[in-house]
């Protein structure tokens, strides 16, 4: 049974955003390598560019923003993840081949939890993403 937001909270999207030198390979890096839809986009706006990335009809999405004077976005930790959750082992074996051929090989998890069903590999600003397989979930 699906639970809804309450009254007080009535959340009708999630956006997280991050700064980026690096908008067109981010761009690549989430679309062509792992899939995700890029959903909308801006530019010059206030002196920021950016993209808005994520699955189509869901509420919530990744925005990349790069700003004229530069963005600098150093990973804080091996160990701030964006992990995405999937069934299909087979997917992620493919999405995980595509981002090697594209010079993003699997990387070894700072928390050995991830790489009991998942796979973590690393985007263009050293941020890490985990394939995360359900099947053992």
């Amino acid at each position: 049974m699906e639970q809804q937001w309450t009254n007080e909270l009535a959340v009708a999207q999630v956006r997280v955003a991050r700064p980026t030198d690096q908008l067109q390979e981010i761009e690549r890096f989430y679309c062509e390598g792992v899939g995700l839809k890029k959903i909308g986009s801006f530019t010059a706006h206030r002196g920021y560019d950016g993209i808005m990335i994520g699955l189509p009809n869901v509420g919530y999405h990744l925005e990349f923003t790069a700003h004229v004077d530069g963005s600098p976005c150093p990973a804080p930790t091996k160990d701030n993840l964006l992990v995405l959750y999937i069934p299909n082992s087979e997917t992620i074996r493919r999405i995980t081949e595509r981002l090697e051929l594209m010079g993003y090989p699997e990387e070894e998890p700072e928390n050995p939890y991830w790489a009991e069903q998942g796979i973590t590999i690393e985007d263009p600003d050293g941020w890490r993403l985990v394939l995360m397989n359900t099947a053992g979930i």
